[in-house]
């Protein structure tokens, strides 16, 4: 053999190359992959595995029943007047979020005095603690001392404290409002960031062909916010869907079971009742119910595009 032979070829290097870069794309992504199947696959699989046995809490241990924990919720009323007041959340705080995120980013967008300040205090809501935003919102929806009642009763609204949190459906509405106020710092940050990338030439043009405020915001910011607000609009859906601290710490589902979510009907089930299997069930149809949402929303939003 002469040295020229034994010089390996092109094609032989470019396969021991394209081999090498392979093993090593595969050696970069292993963690990830492995912190994904640690946070996201196993505890799916474990919540699947688990709805199908009748499992006591503190032992972790009982029997197989199939598809028996399904039934028993899809025939109680407890878990549809959960999805009930589940949804009935999820589109509060949503719609509240929106409607004050656009508008609030709208005006932070405008040349106005301490337009930075402003633009940093917005987001005080979203950074605070939710225990520490839950305690002062209930300071001040106390119906003894809360300084919301004594304002109301100083201007003549209301002629004797009101029960915010022990009747419905003001603890339903102070709940959506304390969630949209806590959230909507988000939608604000995410919309101004889309408004500051709009071509001004664009409002010029407008502006010279005789549109007025409403028509720009209707003709040009909206179609260039469609892309970002779709975003907006699934993430906090998904967000607010699952949201479990502010409602338990606010009402804890009450009164009785007014503002009881499926987060919170899943926290009942395995702590309280002991029904870990139970538990797993709610859980495993709350991501049915999101998926559907989601495939919905996904769909909807390719007609509109088309």
């Amino acid at each position: 053999m002469t040295a020229v032979e034994a010089l390996p070829r092109p094609a032989e290097q470019g396969l021991k190359l394209s081999t090498r870069y392979g093993l090593l794309g595969a050696l970069l992504i292993a963690p990830t992959v492995l912190i994904f199947c640690a946070v996201i696959v196993y505890p799916l699989v474990s919540a699947i595995y688990l709805s199908l046995f009748s499992i006591y809490t503190p032992t972790l241990k009982g029997r197989w029943v199939g598809l028996g924990n399904y039934a028993d919720l899809l025939a109680s009323g407890e878990f549809w007047n959960a999805l009930g007041v589940n949804l009935i959340w999820t589109a509060g705080t949503l719609v509240l979020q929106l409607v004050a995120g656009v508008a609030l980013a709208l005006l932070l967008h405008q040349n106005i005095v301490f337009r930075s300040l402003a633009r940093s205090l917005i987001l005080f809501p979203y950074f605070m603690s939710t225990v520490v935003a839950v305690l002062v919102w209930r300071w001040l929806f106390n119906d003894l001392y809360g300084i919301l009642n004594h304002a109301m009763m100083w201007t003549g609204l209301l002629s004797m404290p009101l029960d915010w949190l022990g009747r419905m459906p003001n603890a339903m509405i102070s709940v959506i409002l304390v969630g949209a106020w806590k959230y909507f710092p988000f939608v604000v940050i995410s919309v101004l960031a889309r408004l500051q990338t709009i071509p001004d030439h664009l409002y010029e043009a407008a502006t010279m062909d005789g549109a007025g405020r409403w028509a720009r915001f209707t003709d040009i910011t909206l179609p260039q916010l469609r892309e970002v607000l779709f975003i907006v609009i699934l993430l906090r859906a998904i967000w607010d869907f699952k949201e479990f601290d502010l409602i338990y710490l606010m009402t804890g589902g009450g009164p009785v079971t007014s503002t009881m979510t499926l987060p919170l009907l899943v926290y009942k089930q395995a702590f309280a009742l002991n029904e870990m299997g139970g538990a797993s069930a709610v859980a495993v149809l709350m991501m049915i119910v999101m998926l559907g949402f989601m495939v919905l929303y996904f769909r909807t939003g390719r007609t509109a595009e088309n």
